[in-house]
């Protein structure tokens, strides 16, 4: 049959464990396509008379193996629109071979017939090489194209394609993203072949080892130490899961969404006094403290029946494939305030909202939000439809505006401390909308403040006990000359 490729495997090792039906038809064929003549079966079938032309040459054209199996694909398909072929690859056909993959998926569209035909997989050798059960779980992964979040740590990992001592580099460093140094792995060179060959190594030196070859694959053994397993999501899931369990923690047994509200604002301030003391351990352990937040409430959902993890999880990721357009999808923009434009866009167009049903553009602000920044949201809302000053300056004149109504109300005979308590909200509404105006986080400005009192007072303090005396001893001008002082020294 014409406009046909026939694909065969070598196996993994030497002659005799290519199968029989394979052996056979190379005999037959006389002549074969090989994608590597690097395998210990070539030369034992060149020796009985099979001619084997091979793809090598297309390696040294490139920089990277996608191009090479592009190529490699394109140049097989071209002959088999003129005559029949027979390709051999290392290995099973089916098992960590891109060439045998594209023509699949090429083939049909060009009227070209694809027949994959058998050869024994390297997985069966290796498997017995270092002695594992696949049973319990493993991955057959490529080296050369590993990824971190790939990996599957508490399973056997197979790594293939492992040729030289550059993939074992990128192997390496990869592994080492999730493993220790010295985690022992294995290199395994022509499984199940006389030249077979098991070295043991420290990760660190997985790319020192000069017998890497098309036949090499690194086994890196499940972990088991729990301390190992500490940088895994499902690991924190698992101990979350025990802690609300039937044998787990009292306290943590008992938490629902609302008693754990408070922790998670105080979480949050601990996260932002972390960030503003640019200390990146301490912010390493406050985000756990928030993450342990989320994931306390995700369980206590699952508890209930009613979301997991995952859910927050899908909902986050598909929120933000949906709002980014322009990095997930087709849309351009030309910078940040174009950015938020689209963004709001979106989310209006998420709750479907009607023209017939009336909702408040401050309906979405959450209540629960501190004041302030409760106050800068609704402002920022009413700005969107033209309720705002033009400029800062407006803004400005509103705040003495309402320093002089509160400075009225407190002048009464008799001073009503609702009134004065309304005006000074005004007040710092007013402030608010000024910080706006400067780009200016209110809350933040706030804390900013406090941390300097703070600093300053801790100062005043310090002096007191310096002198032996009590703060009954100093004048408020002695006390803020001990201010004055904190301030000059930059406190």
């Amino acid at each position: 049959m014409t406009n046909m490729i026939t694909i065969i495997g070598l196996g993994a090792g030497d002659l005799n464990q290519l199968p029989l039906g394979i052996y056979k038809k190379l005999k037959q064929e006389k002549t074969c396509l090989v994608r590597t003549m690097d395998h210990p079966v070539i030369k034992e079938l060149t020796a009985e008379g099979v001619e084997f032309i091979s793809f090598d040459a297309v390696y040294e054209k490139h920089d990277g193996f996608e191009a090479v199996y592009e190529e490699i694909s394109e140049m097989l398909l071209q002959k088999a629109s003129t005559q029949p072929i027979l390709y051999a690859v290392p290995g099973h056909p089916m098992v960590a071979e891109k060439t045998v993959q594209l023509l699949l998926e090429k083939g049909p569209e060009r009227g070209i017939t694809i027949q994959v035909e058998g050869g024994q997989s390297f997985l069966d050798a290796l498997f017995q090489a270092v002695k594992i059960d696949p049973i319990e779980g493993f991955q057959l992964l490529d080296g050369t194209a590993l990824h971190r979040d790939e990996l599957q740590i508490t399973q056997h990992m197979i790594i293939g394609q492992v040729y030289d001592m550059f993939t074992a580099s990128e192997v390496k460093l990869t592994l080492m993203e999730k493993l220790p140094d010295d985690y022992n792995v294995y290199i395994v060179t022509a499984a199940g072949s006389t030249q077979e060959k098991v070295m043991k190594v420290p990760l660190y030196e997985l790319d020192r080892q000069m017998e890497l070859s098309n036949l090499t694959s690194v086994y890196v053994p499940p972990v088991k130490e729990d301390e190992l397993q500490y940088r895994e999501f499902s690991k924190l899931r698992q101990i979350i899961a025990k802690l609300r369990g039937p044998n787990g923690c009292p306290w943590d047994q008992k938490q629902t969404h609302e008693s754990l509200k408070k922790y998670l604002i105080e979480e949050a301030y601990e996260l932002i006094d972390a960030i503003d003391e640019q200390d990146d351990e301490a912010m390493i352990g406050e985000l756990g403290d928030v993450l342990l937040q989320v994931m306390l409430h995700a369980q206590i959902g699952e508890d209930e029946g009613m979301f997991t993890v995952d859910d927050v999880v899908e909902s986050i990721s598909a929120k933000m494939i949906r709002r980014h357009p322009h990095v997930f999808g087709d849309i351009q923009v030309s910078g940040e305030e174009e950015v938020v434009v689209n963004w709001q866009k979106i989310k209006e167009e998420e709750k479907g909202e009607q023209a017939e049903e009336f909702v408040s553009l401050l309906a979405d602000v959450e209540k629960s939000l501190p004041n302030l920044m409760r106050a800068e949201a609704y402002q920022k809302r009413a700005a969107k439809v033209g309720f705002d000053w033009d400029e800062a300056t407006e803004a400005w004149q509103k705040v003495r505006e309402e320093i002089e109504e509160v400075e009225a109300e407190i002048k009464h005979q008799t001073p009503n401390i609702t009134h004065i308590q309304d005006e000074l909200g005004d007040v710092f509404f007013a402030l608010v909308n000024v910080a706006r105006f400067y780009k200016i986080e209110p809350e933040e400005a706030v804390y900013r403040a406090n941390q300097k009192f703070y600093r300053r007072f801790t100062y005043i303090e310090d002096r007191v006990r310096q002198d032996k005396k009590k703060f009954s001893d100093y004048t408020l001008a002695e006390l803020d000359h001990f201010w004055n002082e904190a301030k000059k020294k930059g406190l």
